[in-house]
C-alpha cells in the first residue's frame, strides 16, 4: 500500500493553491478545528518595520537624532533613533531592540507585523492619534552601570481599551537631572467588532529570568510570563529583498551589545491558538543589558451568527 498526499488530489483544480496553503497550516500546527478560521485568517506574510530598503548602508552625512545614553564616564555612547515607527492599520506580532548604523552603535526599536489587516478584522485609530505617554514616576526608573548615567523607565506602557493593540512605537531620550532617561512610546489602534477570549500574557527574552531590581521584581509578580516551547525548524523565508535575513552585521559582536538585549520577541503560528498580538511592552534591564517584555492579547472576531 502506498500512500499520496492529500494536497496532490488538488491537481488541476483552479483555486487550489490557496486551499492546498491552508491544508499544509492545518497538518503543520494542528490548531483546533473551531478556530481554525480565525487561525487562518492571521497566517499571512510577516514582515519588519522599518524594511531594511529604508535603512541607510552606505555612509551617512550626519546622524539624524543626537539622543544618546552613557552608561560610564569612560564608556562609549549609545546612540538613540527616536523616528516613530508606524505600521498603519496593521496588527504587530513581534518586537525587537536594533543596533543600527555602520558601527552598530544607534539603538532602534522595530516592529514585526502582518503584511496586511486580517478581513475579519478592522481597526480604528485611538481617538487622540498620538503614542501612549510614557510614565515620569521616578519609581520607574534603573539605572543600566552606574547609578550617575543613563538609566531606563521600566514603566509599563498598556491601554486602558481592552481591545487595543499595538501599531507602533518610538523610543525617546529626556534629560531628568544630570540623568539621560530611555523611554518607550506606543501608538494604539482599537479593534472594532472583536472580544478578547483569554488574560493578556507578558513574553520575553529567555534570559530575562529574573528581572532587574526590586521594583521590576514587584511589577513582574502581577504580569504571566510564558516560556516557549523549545523552537522547531527554522521557517523557509521566501523574500526577494537583497538582505531578507537582515542587513549585514559586523563579523565581530558590536562593543554597545554588552548593553543591549537584541533578542527578537515574536509569536506565530506555532504558538497556540496562532494569532496573538501585541497590545503592550516595558523596557527592563538585567544584568546591565536594556531588553523588552511584551504583552500578547488574544482577540477574536464576533461573527454575526454570534
Amino acid at each position: 500500500m502506498s500512500f499520496i498526499p492529500i494536497t496532490s488530489l488538488l491537481n488541476g483544480v483552479p483555486g487550489s493553491g490557496f486551499l492546498s496553503h491552508a491544508i499544509n497550516l492545518y497538518l503543520r500546527y494542528k490548531p483546533p478545528v473551531e478556530e481554525l478560521h480565525q487561525f487562518l485568517e492571521f497566517q499571512l506574510p510577516r514582515q519588519w518595520a522599518p524594511v531594511f530598503s529604508e535603512l541607510p548602508l552606505g555612509p551617512q552625512r550626519k546622524q539624524q537624532s543626537t539622543a544618546s545614553l552613557q552608561f560610564s564616564f569612560m564608556g562609549p555612547k549609545l546612540f538613540v533613533n527616536t523616528t516613530p515607527v508606524d505600521v498603519g492599520k496593521r496588527p504587530v506580532t513581534g518586537l525587537r531592540l536594533y543596533l543600527e548604523g555602520k558601527r552598530s552603535n544607534r539603538l532602534a526599536i522595530h516592529l514585526q507585523h502582518l503584511s496586511s489587516l486580517p478581513k475579519i478584522f478592522q481597526l480604528v485609530d485611538d481617538p487622540k492619534g498620538n503614542f501612549c505617554q510614557e510614565s515620569h514616576d521616578r519609581k520607574y526608573y534603573e539605572r543600566v552601570y552606574w547609578k550617575n548615567y543613563s538609566h531606563v523607565c521600566t514603566a509599563p506602557i498598556e491601554s486602558q481599551e481592552e481591545l487595543s493593540i499595538v501599531t507602533g512605537a518610538q523610543l525617546q531620550v529626556e534629560n531628568h537631572g544630570f540623568k539621560n532617561i530611555l523611554f518607550l512610546r506606543l501608538r494604539f489602534s482599537t479593534v472594532l467588532g472583536a472580544m478578547s477570549i483569554k488574560h493578556p500574557e507578558w513574553d520575553g527574552s529567555p534570559r530575562l529570568a529574573p528581572k532587574s531590581g526590586l521594583i521590576s521584581t514587584l511589577i513582574s509578580h502581577h504580569f504571566t510570563t510564558v516560556q516557549k516551547p523549545p523552537p522547531g525548524p527554522a521557517d523557509v523565508n521566501i523574500n526577494s529583498a537583497v538582505y531578507p535575513g537582515g542587513p549585514p552585521v559586523p563579523v565581530q559582536a558590536p562593543k554597545l551589545l554588552k548593553f543591549v538585549d537584541t533578542t527578537e520577541i515574536t509569536r506565530g503560528p506555532q504558538e497556540v491558538p496562532g494569532y496573538w498580538v501585541v497590545s503592550g511592552a516595558r523596557l527592563v534591564v538585567k544584568k546591565g543589558r536594556i531588553s523588552l517584555l511584551v504583552k500578547y492579547s488574544l482577540l477574536t472576531a464576533i461573527l454575526p451568527d454570534e
